[in-house]
């Protein structure tokens, strides 16, 4: 009988490379798949399914995409043993494949028929429950060309209400990072069809103007906040929220049947089944849900610690559930329409709710100053600012943000010290915040905030974690004995403020966050808004130090036109962004020839390249010597920062630079 690996093992020397050689454990009652991202010559993505006892394998030269018209090529290579899913690391060089390989995506595959029989005839359709990618694809075989030594394929994403145009999301760009370290995906004991069956759907969808027809996707990524130091300078266009201390949390229902997701797509259903069923009381087929779970005090203030003990002790039938939006509702997509209007909508939904434990998340009409100092009196994290007329997208974004009464965020636990004298567990939390190069940085202690409870419970689940070996950068800064620890566990910490070394001062414990994976804890940095200009009348303008780039006064023409549909960015929009970024831009954009792309119609219009001013002027923007390029008109370059401006009034997205200097042409240096 033909070895299935004879191909891999031949092509691999298992005494220099550390991939496995063989083994691995089948998946447990569903087929697993892996997509590792791998720098070899070139970067590719190599997609996995785990079938007849190995894992097929196929490399994916540009990546998957959501985007259905992005047909994939995909070139089938060797069969690989089941024990690669769990491969991350560096090929040597000289060996096959030499190069950097990290597990960019895994979880389960469920073929839609035999998957045996659609291999063989070169057509397998199936659905995927990953970390990042969902619903159903297909691969195709294409004609093996005469010289092609392995078998061409596409790999399609089909259209089942999950599918998304490569200009409003690009999952290679939005998610590039490892998925080794998150918890393994759970499948759902039984998945829901990526489309309701008509039975199933109201028959009388409600009447939103605006809100079209689309199926119900079986996972939702939430909208973020931004974190901010000041409220807005138009607060006419927001509306206010509490900020509340607990879990995010989505429901999804299908078919009355309701499921609770956290912000990470994990499934907690089971862990709250009560809430689960209070949610299917609310008159609603299908939809998905996004809010809040808490767990109230006697006097109805959240308690952060109390909700993380009622997980712990599986307690959870007295769990809150305060809604705030609401992107799909009975068979209609709601996340285009704007935000008050989708709010009236679930507002009137809840008010016809049976019990008392799913609430609506009311805004309030008050000064967010005014709202920040009340929040804080009565034991809230903020308050939640949200613009009017924004559109739902599932991604952080600065049309939700958040202004916090302390300081007050996640860190990952790298160690831990002794208990000093009656104290029983441990003295204190090491915490750290991992840097732009993905280091973990050590940012001071937490030593209070604890009860003799969480002081034992603590140190029962860091024992195991204990290692030899300090997780931080630089543990010699670090003036404590400590014992060190995997990072694995997230706490969430309030404290007075940063110092100048980068330490926080005053911190308090605030419990352990287990919806947040520790690879993604940064220092959380506010940001500052960038103030509008006026659009009042036919030609606002720009005004003079409305960004720290310095604009000048700038005549704007149809600032409100809407550039990204999907996102609802105006051309306004992006001079602001060309206004912030300017300083920035400049050290790669000045003497440099360089290209515009222009969109005259937004982003799904009509794009064209301009190498030449064919047109009037653009302040900022200089011609070159025509000598650099004979026999055609000038070339172009961004001589000041108010060139970056003057471009996005003339639909001016991108700016292509050539990769040497215009008074060295011949000599690139980058």
């Amino acid at each position: 009988m033909t070895d299935p690996l004879a191909d891999y093992a031949k092509k691999r020397n298992f005494k220099v490379t550390p991939e496995p050689a063989s083994g691995g454990t089948p998946g447990e009652g569903a087929l697993r798949y892996v997509i590792q991202k791998h720098w070899a010559r070139q970067l590719h993505y190599d997609l996995r399914l785990e079938l007849e006892g190995t894992m097929k394998s196929w490399a994916v030269p540009k990546g998957p995409s959501f985007d259905p018209a992005q047909k994939r090529a995909a070139i089938q290579v060797e069969d690989h043993p089941i024990s690669y899913n769990e491969f991350e690391g560096e090929i040597p060089a000289g060996q096959y494949g030499a190069g950097k390989v990290i597990i960019w995506d895994s979880g389960y595959w469920l073929p839609v028929d035999d998957p045996n029989v659609g291999y063989r005839k070169g057509k397998l359709k199936f659905d995927l429950y990953g970390h990042k990618l969902k619903g159903r694809w297909t691969l195709v075989r294409m004609r093996n060309r005469a010289k092609e030594k392995q078998a061409p394929w596409l790999l399609i994403k089909e259209r089942d209400g999950l599918e998304r145009p490569i200009d409003e999301f690009d999952v290679l760009e939005a998610l590039p990072d490892s998925v080794a370290s998150l918890p393994p995906v759970v499948l759902p004991a039984a998945p829901e069809p990526t489309s309701e069956p008509k039975e199933a759907r109201s028959k009388e969808a409600p009447s939103i103007k605006g809100a079209k027809k689309a199926s119900l996707p079986t996972s939702l990524s939430p909208q973020l906040a931004t974190l901010v130091e000041t409220p807005p300078s138009h607060p006419e266009e927001w509306q206010w929220e509490l900020k509340f201390d607990g879990y995010r949390m989505l429901a999804r229902v299908a078919r009355g049947k309701a499921q609770l997701f956290t912000r990470r797509g994990n499934d907690w259903t089971a862990r709250m089944p009560d809430l689960a069923k209070e949610v299917q009381k609310l008159p609603l087929r299908s939809g998905w849900l996004d809010g809040e779970v808490l767990m109230l005090d006697d006097e109805g203030r959240p308690d952060f610690q109390a909700l993380q003990n009622a997980f712990d002790g599986e307690a959870t039938q007295h769990l809150v559930y305060y809604v705030f939006d609401v992107p799909f509702a009975e068979g209609r997509d709601l996340r285009p329409l704007p935000l008050t209007q989708r709010r009236n909508w679930l507002r009137s939904l809840v008010a016809t709710a049976a019990s008392n434990r799913i609430r609506f998340s009311e805004a309030f009409d008050a000064p967010p100053v005014d709202l920040v100092a009340a929040a804080c009196q009565l034991g809230f994290e903020g308050v939640i600012g949200k613009r009017k007329a924004a559109t739902y997208a599932s991604r952080r974004s600065a049309d939700w943000i958040k202004l916090k009464c302390d300081y007050r965020q996640e860190f990952v636990i790298g160690g831990f010290t002794d208990p000093r004298g009656s104290r029983a567990g441990l003295g204190s939390l090491l915490l750290g915040v991992h840097d732009a190069n993905g280091k973990l940085q050590y940012t001071g202690n937490v030593g209070t905030g604890f009860n003799t409870r969480t002081l034992t419970e603590l140190r029962e689940r860091l024992e195991p974690l204990k290692t030899r070996k300090s997780p931080f950068a630089d543990p010699a800064n670090i003036p404590h004995k400590a014992h060190w620890v995997q990072p694995t566990l997230v706490a969430e910490v309030s404290f007075a403020e940063w110092t100048n070394d980068d330490r926080i001062r005053h911190a308090v414990f605030r419990g352990l966050r287990q919806d947040k994976p520790a690879k993604q804890i940064v220092r959380e940095t506010p940001v500052e808004l960038a103030p509008l200009p006026s659009t009042s009348g036919r030609r606002p303008r720009a005004a003079k130090g409305s960004s720290p780039a310095q604009v000048e006064s700038l005549e704007i023409t149809n600032p409100e036109r809407v550039i990204d549909p999907s996102t609802g960015f105006t051309k306004l929009d992006l001079v602001h962004h060309y206004a912030q970024v300017a300083p920035l831009m400049m050290d790669h954009l000045k003497d440099r020839p360089v290209s515009l792309v222009r969109a005259p119609d937004g982003i799904r219009g009509e794009l064209f390249f301009q190498k030449h001013l064919n047109t009037g002027r653009m302040s900022g923007i200089k011609e070159l010597d025509p000598a650099l390029y004979p026999d055609h008109p000038a070339l172009l370059a961004v001589a000041k920062p108010s060139g970056l401006t003057s471009g996005a009034q003339m639909n001016v997205l991108e700016y292509h630079t050539w990769n040497a200097r215009h008074d060295r042409i011949d000599r690139p240096d980058r």
